[in-house]
């Protein structure tokens, strides 16, 4: 897949528009039921990265990014301010902030995930474009060292450990992470005089897999 390993301007992401989707199928039956169904196994994010520009230099900065891809040729980093820690946004990631899995004696790699509960159900959100500098990570509730113990690889989110961990123990990690995400246009339409009077572009953006 097409991907360039470089974050959207953070300051123009910010106040954009968006969010996940999800993709569901609805039969109802002549009894009045419904039956629900979902070819989807992940929800995908959508954003409009046209909400976030202020100023003409905003608009030229949005315009060398698109065209620096390609306009929907190449895949590129995105930070949603809503959802880009693996902890409440009030809080400072930490260690213990989600497990990703448990001690086998044999495995060294874990892939980063990200855990959404609400009552007794929960979502786990694989986590493929992880913040490199940001990835802490814990064994057994001992937190462990980037670099010595373990090592990332922020193009996939995994963590590579060093020795396998013991059988049973618990593997968590605290982490920032951004959305894998390309244009969802070939074309992006502007006019300086519309856009001074407050008018912006419309400028979808759209979550690719990974």
């Amino acid at each position: 897949m097409s991907f360039h390993e470089v974050r959207f301007p953070a300051d123009l992401s910010f106040g954009a528009v968006g969010g996940p989707e999800r993709r569901t199928d609805i039969v109802e039956l002549t009894s009045g039921f419904e039956e629900r169904n979902t070819p989807w196994a992940h929800s995908r994010r959508r954003y409009d990265a046209g909400l976030g520009l202020r100023s003409l230099d905003d608009l030229e900065a949005l315009i060398a990014f698109f065209e620096a891809r390609g306009g929907q040729l190449y895949g590129f980093r995105w930070k949603d301010w809503a959802d880009y820690k693996s902890c409440p946004p009030s809080r400072q990631v930490a260690p213990g902030d989600q497990v990703i899995g448990r001690g086998d004696g044999v495995t060294t790699v874990f892939a980063l995930v990200k855990h959404y509960r609400s009552g007794a159900q929960s979502y786990a959100r694989p986590i493929a474009k992880p913040v490199a500098g940001t990835i802490v990570a814990a064994v057994q509730n001992v937190e462990r060292r980037e670099g010595v113990h373990f090592e990332v690889d922020p193009a996939r989110g995994v963590l590579t450990f060093a020795e396998p961990p013991t059988a049973g123990v618990e593997i968590s990690a605290g982490f920032e992470f951004d959305v894998p995400v390309r244009f969802a246009t070939d074309r992006v339409q502007v006019s300086v005089a519309s856009f001074r009077a407050g008018q912006v572009p419309d400028v979808p953006v759209v979550e690719v897999r990974v």
